[in-house]
């Protein structure tokens, strides 16, 4: 008894050292059951997955995977831990945040005495990292190859023997040669008999060459010399596996420095030719380039500029210091504010009178030491043109603060409120299409029994005609003084304004009417302007007032026909100008006679301010829009 004791004491403590071994291990390990339900994960395991031990128990192991492993690979881990007891392979999987990792797994069979599996034990190791360096390389190793054929260069791969086992497309230009024909030959077989036993000898010391000069023989029969280089690839014991090598045609290398050439003089010829000036500095400040522009801006010649300091040619004294201060943060700590930005400063020409100009600076490393080109626009004419639109702009204030002005006196001029009696109500709006308008309407007791009505409308709007429109106003008001009827008025109205009408090519269209408030007649003269409408009370149709006479401005002494007729209660008439009428819609349709006599028709029992409103929103409905492009003012008289 004590000794089976001690075996069991024993084996407790092998199982307790064995489950601390799993809880410490690096690598994730999980334990399942029979039908692949998780019963134990161990800690490094958890941190691999971001999952809670809570959270996987009694679940499957497929929570993880990642969607790429097939049907027929689990056909194969499962016939493997059958027949063998063990898989091992590598597997996609998902964390919990659906981060991807990619696990190296070794699942082993657990089985009691009998031989009945009980458990499955999978241990993981992470080898998302490795998984990332290999494709990185694979990757590199093809755009290596890309970018060798797109350069035009010879890449090729040779076994230890020497015969070709990979060549880029680049073969065939340079040598003629598919690289289909170049795999399995050896590489003398390309060479004059000289360059054989030259590249034997590199052969043979498995040492790396560089810039070797080759004659190989082109398919054409044309000699064809390369600078070739070669390094030899060993594998980690030491042996050599093959030869990798590039060769470039240097048949090409005069063809090349004489582009070279041609490129630089195209350059000096875009310098040259450039609309900027453009000058190159050396790390001391020093000019090396100085273009045709730049003379002619700064007023030095190239032979004068070059050898200077640039400080002391074109940068006004008092940034000077700050000039040299940048150059030597630059140099010292490779951080220069200006630079590679586009900046406007000020520059001083060869009398020594400064200008404003538009300057960019672009570092350019050359060797251990640096160059700064700088291209300078001079922004002389466009610093007047903004100038003269700061200006615009003030002006412009001005004019609408004097607008605003204009458009108060305007409205002050326009009666300031409706006139009610138990007899009738009038009431007039006007909503001008710019700040101030040329319509004009009025009404006015000329005495105690005659109610004068007037609306006008000044050809155009804004301030001209609004500057008409108070001088009629005030010869209109000024004639009240004195008995007249509406085509008197007329009369005296054209002739007084003819001259200034005349010289300023404008014209009126005046509607005149006069109300006794003792007779209930209503009297009124036309002068061109649109008839007023007329609704007799309880009828269905619109009637228009109209008389005979012409616009005024367009000549003197015109006979302006005069007419009547009696104002029952319940009538209204309204007065309206074109801008009414000919507002468009989006459609180019004319809002037009008939909706204006529909609405008087059905709000005719309604007080003339809600006849109005009535109007305006409906008009602005149909133009889908709060502004138009002619003045439109209303007004409404009604017995009542």
């Amino acid at each position: 008894m004590k000794n089976q004791a001690n075996g069991t004491q024993q084996s407790n403590i092998n199982l307790s050292i064995m489950q601390t071994a799993v809880e410490q291990s690096a690598s994730a390990v999980v334990i399942t059951d029979a039908k692949g339900a998780i019963e134990y994960v161990n800690p490094k395991f958890i941190e691999l997955t971001g999952y809670s031990a809570e959270e996987l128990i009694d679940h499957n192991p497929k929570i993880l995977q990642a969607g790429n492993t097939s049907a027929e690979q689990y056909k194969n881990m499962w016939q493997s831990l059958l027949e063998t007891g063990e898989w091992q392979g590598e597997l996609k999987n998902k964390k919990k945040n659906g981060e991807i990792y990619w696990a190296h797994e070794c699942i082993s069979v657990v089985k009691d005495e009998s031989g009945k599996i009980t458990n499955f034990l999978a241990v993981e190791e992470d080898i998302t990292q490795r998984k990332h360096v290999e494709s990185e390389l694979m990757e590199s190793e093809q755009r290596f190859r890309q970018m060798a054929d797109m350069a035009g260069e010879w890449l090729w791969e040779q076994d230890p023997s020497g015969y070709y086992i990979y060549s880029s497309t680049a073969v065939n230009t340079i040598l003629g040669m598919s690289p289909e024909i170049l795999i399995g030959k050896h590489y003398s077989e390309l060479l004059t008999a000289e360059d054989k036993s030259d590249l034997q000898i590199n052969s043979t010391e498995h040492k790396p060459f560089y810039a070797l000069c080759n004659h190989y023989q082109h398919k054409n029969g044309q000699q064809i010399i390369t600078e070739s280089t070669g390094l030899p690839i060993f594998n980690t014991e030491g042996q050599l596996i093959k030869w990798r090598g590039v060769d470039r045609d240097i048949t090409a290398q005069k063809h090349f420095q004489d582009a070279l050439i041609d490129s630089e003089k195209r350059t000096r010829l875009i310098i040259e030719s450039a609309l900027n000036a453009i000058v190159i500095i050396d790390a001391y400040g020093i000019i090396i380039d100085w273009n045709h522009h730049a003379e002619k801006m700064f007023g030095w010649s190239k032979q004068e500029a070059i050898g200077q300091h640039l400080e002391q040619l074109i940068i006004p004294q008092r940034f000077q210091n700050l000039h040299r201060q940048g150059l030597e943060q630059y140099l010292r700590n490779g951080e220069g504010p200006i630079l590679n930005k586009l900046l406007e400063q000020k520059a001083v020409r060869r009398d020594g009178s400064e200008f404003p100009v538009e300057l960019s600076i672009s570092p350019l490393k050359l060797g251990n030491s640096f160059i700064f080109s700088g291209f300078i626009h001079d922004i002389t004419s466009r610093k007047q043109t903004e100038q003269e639109i700061r200006q615009a702009q003030i002006n412009l204030a001005y004019t609408r603060s004097e607008i605003n002005i204009a458009r108060r006196i305007q409205s002050s001029l326009f009666p300031s409120k409706a006139i009610k009696t138990d007899d009738f109500e009038i009431q007039g709006f006007c909503l001008p299409a710019d700040l101030v308008g040329g319509d004009y309407f009025d009404y006015f007791f000329r005495d105690k029994e005659n109610l004068d009505i007037v609306m006008a409308d000044v050809s155009g709007h804004s301030i001209g005609p609004a500057l008409f429109m108070v001088e009629t106003r005030s010869t209109i008001r000024t004639q009240a003084n004195w008995p007249g009827k509406p085509a008197d008025t007329l009369d005296i109205l054209n002739n007084f304004l003819y001259q200034d009408l005349d010289t300023a090519d404008y014209f009126i269209t005046l509607f005149y009417l006069q109300y006794n408030t003792g007779s209930k007649q209503l009297s009124f003269a036309n002068a061109g302007h649109p008839p007023p409408l007329l609704l007799k009370h309880a009828e269905l149709q619109c009637e228009e007032l109209d008389a005979e006479g012409l616009i005024l401005g367009v000549r003197k002494n015109v006979c302006f026909e005069e007419k009547s007729i009696s104002m029952n209660t319940g009538d209204l008439i309204l007065l309206y100008t074109d801008g009414l009428t000919e507002a468009e819609n989006p459609e180019g349709e004319f809002f037009g006679i008939e909706p204006v006599c529909e609405i008087l028709h059905k709000h005719a029992s309604h007080s003339p301010q809600i006849i109005i409103e009535i109007i305006i929103n409906q008009l602005k409905q149909f133009c889908q829009s709060e502004t138009f492009k002619d003045d439109v003012t209303l007004m409404v008289f009604k017995r009542t």
